[in-house]
């Protein structure tokens, strides 16, 4: 096969315009997935000789050319032409070069188009494996936080106004959770990635005697494809894999967002390294947290892609359009973009530098004790939305004093309800407020400790 021969270049009568040949090949991004393209026709010529459509040394040959294109590009010898058009014709016309006309016979019992399906699952089920590696690194590196900062007191926020107090090993845990759920439905997106389509022909499957589960079981997947129109026609998968990896994102930008805020001049509860943050071009003052706002920003990139993906599907008719070529790039730069949020992560969350003593100052300034204070009044026998009414004249008052809750009186105190007595003052200190939540799921300390013991169990 020349340099600018085509596969499918018998039907036609004129050359391709050098234009719409350079719109229309994919070589340029697709071609990232040449490992597993030639993983997939090693397992496609053993199958092939094993049901004697080749030779076993027709088998060996085709093997031997891949392997040494193979080393060809890791080397960076292997001159990739766009006249060739994709990942598959370039290795494929490069196999004919080295082997001469037996390599023509790879491609029997198979059309790109279930070899494109097969390289894009066996390219995303490697690539989720890695993210799966990096997530679990990550949920170990928000336990070990979590586990220094069991008593490390903060507000808790709702409206971002300071609501109750909370220890910030339970914020942190909160992390966990949203993590923890964005790597199971990566898990178990991995379980309709891991589906073989090769055998699927161009759409309607082959009149060769093929071995697909020969195929599957050497590539490792653990299902064979169906149908072979859906096969070949559906980027599900990867739609899927991007929702997932939004998911994610937007739980890391809510990170980000409060990272960014908890390092400002107003809230100064944490500090970042320097290695993590950018100064001003103009104020020399400046510790910019630029990392944490990249996230955020970089969420969006990858909301895109699936929204691109879901747009890209939604009007195409059975089976196969080359419109799916263009599933690629928004693949690759979600990917991308995850994976390089994770390593920035894996390394900014241990950096993290808690300022307790801001943190509790912040705390006991929001009268992060009301709730307490009424629920001490409801024990007393007080209904609850009473209670409630007395404790808003309490820290009405208490603004107007400019006092926090523990530093009124008990006299002030009684103004607003006789039954409060001296016990009263046990509850409203910010570390009775957090032990007394001390159940499942709660922001008592040792209900944190708990729950870190729980969460490596649940990670391992």
């Amino acid at each position: 096969m020349s340099q600018d021969s085509k596969a499918w270049g018998g039907r036609f009568l004129e050359a391709t315009d050098a234009f719409v040949e350079a719109y229309t090949a994919s070589v340029a991004f697709d071609q990232r997935l040449y490992p597993f393209d030639i993983q997939g026709s090693v397992a496609h010529a053993n199958m092939l000789a094993s049901v004697g459509i080749l030779t076993d040394d027709e088998r060996k040959s085709i093997v031997g050319g891949l392997e040494q294109i193979q080393q060809e590009i890791t080397d960076g010898e292997f001159v990739w032409s766009v006249s060739r058009e994709d990942v598959h014709m370039n290795i494929e016309s490069r196999l004919v070069e080295i082997i001469g006309d037996t390599g023509k016979k790879l491609h029997t019992g198979r059309s790109r188009n279930d070899q494109v399906a097969t390289d894009m699952r066996l390219y995303l089920r490697d690539a989720i494996d890695q993210l799966l590696e990096q997530e679990q690194q990550l949920l170990n590196a928000i336990l070990d936080k979590a586990a220094e900062h069991t008593d490390t007191i903060m507000p808790g926020f709702t409206h971002l106004q300071a609501a109750q107090p909370i220890t910030f090993g339970h914020h942190l845990l909160c992390w966990f959770e949203m993590l923890k759920r964005d790597r199971d439905r990566l898990l178990d997106c991995r379980k309709r990635v891991n589906v073989l389509p090769l055998g699927s022909a161009a759409l309607a499957g082959t009149t060769f005697p093929i071995d697909r589960q020969m195929v599957a079981t050497e590539l490792g997947f653990a299902e064979v494809s169906e149908n072979s129109l859906d096969a070949v026609s559906d980027r599900d998968f990867i739609i899927e894999f991007c929702a997932v990896a939004s998911m994610t994102m937007g739980h890391f930008s809510r990170w980000s967002e409060e990272l960014v805020l908890w390092m400002s001049q107003q809230f100064s509860f944490i500090d970042l390294p320097d290695r993590f943050c950018t100064g001003s071009s103009i104020m020399p003052q400046k510790k910019n947290p630029d990392v944490p706002e990249l996230i955020r920003g970089k969420s969006a990139r990858v909301t895109g892609s699936l929204i691109t993906l879901l747009t890209l599907m939604k009007g195409q008719p059975l089976a196969y359009n080359k419109d799916n070529q263009e599933d690629k790039e928004p693949l690759f730069d979600a990917l991308d973009t995850l994976r390089d949020t994770l390593t920035a992560l894996n390394g900014l969350i241990p950096a993290i530098e808690a300022r307790a003593d801001n943190m509790r100052k912040a705390a006991a300034a929001g009268f992060t004790t009301a709730t307490d204070l009424a629920d001490y009044l409801v024990r007393l026998g007080i209904p609850f939305r009473d209670a409630h009414e007395v404790v808003g004249q309490t820290v009405a008052f208490a603004i107007r004093e400019n006092r926090a809750l523990d530093e009124l009186t008990l006299p002030e105190l009684q103004q607003f309800c006789q039954l409060i007595d001296e016990e009263v003052f046990d509850i409203l200190t910010l570390e009775g407020s957090v032990a007394a939540r001390n159940h499942f799921g709660a922001t008592a300390p040792v209900q944190v400790t708990a729950a870190i013991a729980r969460s490596r169990a649940r990670i391992q």
